[in-house]
C-alpha cells in the first residue's frame, strides 16, 4: 500500500510542476483514498490539495482543505469515510466506492 501510495504522490507532484492540475487532483485524490488511516499520509495528501489549489487559484477548494487537515489529524485512526476522495466538492463525511485497482490495497 505504501508503495502505490507513494507512486501517486509523485505522479501528483510531476503533474504540479507541468501545471496539469487535473491529474494532480486525480493523483492526489487516490492517495487520499490509500493514506486515510495513516494520520501523517492523509494530512500530508491534504496538505498537497490545499497546495495545489492555491497555486491554481482555487479558494474554494483551499478554504475547504483546511478543516479536513484538522480533521484528518484528530480522526483518522478512529473513523474514515472509505474511499472518500477528500475533495471539497464532496462531503468530508461520505464514504465512496475504491478504484477498482485500489481494493486490494484498502481492507
Amino acid at each position: 500500500m505504501l508503495k502505490a501510495y507513494e507512486e501517486e504522490l509523485s505522479l501528483a507532484s510531476l503533474a504540479l510542476r507541468r501545471r496539469n492540475y487535473a491529474a494532480c487532483f486525480a493523483h492526489l485524490e487516490r492517495a487520499h483514498v490509500l493514506g486515510q488511516r495513516l494520520t501523517l499520509r492523509h494530512t500530508h495528501v491534504h496538505w498537497l490539495m490545499l497546495v495545489a489549489a492555491w497555486q491554481r487559484r482555487d479558494y474554494r477548494e483551499v478554504t475547504g482543505q483546511l478543516p479536513r487537515m484538522v480533521a484528518s489529524m484528530l480522526f483518522s485512526r478512529l473513523w474514515i469515510p472509505v474511499g472518500n476522495t477528500g475533495r471539497s466538492r464532496v462531503s468530508a463525511f461520505k464514504p465512496m466506492p475504491v478504484p477498482e485497482d485500489l481494493r486490494h490495497l484498502v481492507s
